[in-house]
């Protein structure tokens, strides 16, 4: 299958996620700027990290006109309510939950699901999913890419998460992955934004090499 170089629908370019696990509200504007100079474009807060939402509303006034900027580990419709409170746009779930994913699109979120099997994928395509998150990418490995990309609609974008680093990248790229979401190898909590910003680009350079009609 001849993979398709443009964005997926619906998430900016490069369809890198940062996941800011961890983040703390007072750390979130250097952290979201030193992403952004890199040339990040999307971060996502997961709710299980100090005050998730306070982090996620200065993002989004911060940044909200360059980034996509939204929340992870989300489980429950009420967190969509506060998600959207605090002025994000994107909502990542760990799993597949047809209502959950129905509910953030009915509220205009950029919507991006868990799944780990075929099921599960076409399940959350069914209720509105815009791209499917993989996840956890490294028990799965670029063979189940490679297999769910075979059957996948073409337009359907398909995001490893879980492990991800820039050695690894090309060859998820390469089974058909059409973005990622990265974790701890690009940021972990307290780290000085300088440090974040030298993974990011870490990550950007490995992006470009594996992508199509890179030199």
């Amino acid at each position: 299958m001849k993979d398709d170089p443009t964005p997926p629908p619906g998430l900016p370019d490069p369809p890198l996620i940062a996941i800011l696990r961890g983040l703390r509200p007072e750390e979130a504007i250097a952290v979201g700027s030193a992403l952004l100079e890199a040339g990040f474009r999307i971060l996502e807060v997961p709710l299980n990290s100090p005050d998730p939402f306070a982090s996620i509303g200065r993002l989004a006034r911060g940044f909200g006109d360059r980034a996509l900027v939204g929340a992870g580990t989300v489980r429950r419709a009420e967190e969509i309510e506060r998600l959207v409170d605090a002025g994000g746009r994107l909502l990542v779930t760990p799993h597949a939950d047809p209502a959950l994913i129905r509910a953030g699109v009915a509220r205009g979120l950029v919507t991006v699901p868990g799944i780990a099997t075929p099921t599960e994928a076409f399940a959350a395509l069914d209720a509105g999913a815009v791209a499917l998150k993989l996840f956890p990418a490294e028990m799965l490995g670029p063979a189940v890419v490679r297999a769910l990309r075979a059957v996948l609609p073409a337009e359907v974008a398909l995001l490893p998460v879980g492990g991800i680093t820039p050695e690894n990248l090309a060859a998820y790229r390469a089974a058909g992955a059409r973005g990622f979401g990265i974790g701890s190898a690009l940021f972990r909590p307290g780290d000085p934004p300088a440090r974040v910003a030298e993974r990011a680009r870490a990550f950007l350079d490995a992006w470009r090499a594996a992508s199509p009609g890179s030199a």
